[in-house]
């Protein structure tokens, strides 16, 4: 796997964002099959939801995120439905409560995510009804120039 590049101390978080969006999604998609474990936040051991997220965005970009879908749903920058890009956060009522479930946009209309007892990392798309009429909103955390062409590589 191609590691990000190394930052150094002059690097803006934009800057290294930028760099390494394609790094975010290689290192999300490696993680197809992984078990899901609740409070899961390793390979190892399986992932919950906010597991996945935070592991990839520390691996790929050194972001360490908050724990839980909800206190990530407090950071970046709000982004619309018809604006998402590859690596944004995207956000699910699951458990009758807002952002309860967390995912990474991959573009497509699809997510990566660590589903709920029983399933594994997977993509799924954001139109079956049932994430469709659960979907609370999105987060951008990366700048999405170098983007386009992870998401041609998903169709």
């Amino acid at each position: 796997m191609e590691q990000a590049p190394e930052a150094t101390s002059s690097d803006s978080l934009l800057t290294r964002a930028t760099r390494s969006a394609g790094s975010l999604m290689d290192s999300g998609l490696q993680y197809l099959g992984i078990r899901y474990r609740f409070g899961g936040n390793s390979a190892e051991t399986g992932f919950d939801c906010s597991g996945l997220v935070r592991h990839v965005f520390m691996e790929a970009l050194g972001l360490n995120l908050p724990r839980t879908a909800r206190e990530m749903s407090q950071v970046g920058e709000r982004v619309q439905p018809s604006e998402l890009k590859p690596g944004d956060l995207v956000f699910f009522n699951t458990m009758r409560k807002t952002f309860s479930h967390v995912g990474i946009y991959v573009g497509n209309d699809q997510f990566l995510h660590s589903p709920s007892a029983g399933g594994k990392v997977r993509v799924e798309s954001m139109s079956q009804d049932y994430w469709r009429k659960r979907f609370n909103g999105a987060r951008r955390l990366v700048d999405q120039s170098d983007t386009a062409e992870m998401e041609t590589k998903l169709r």
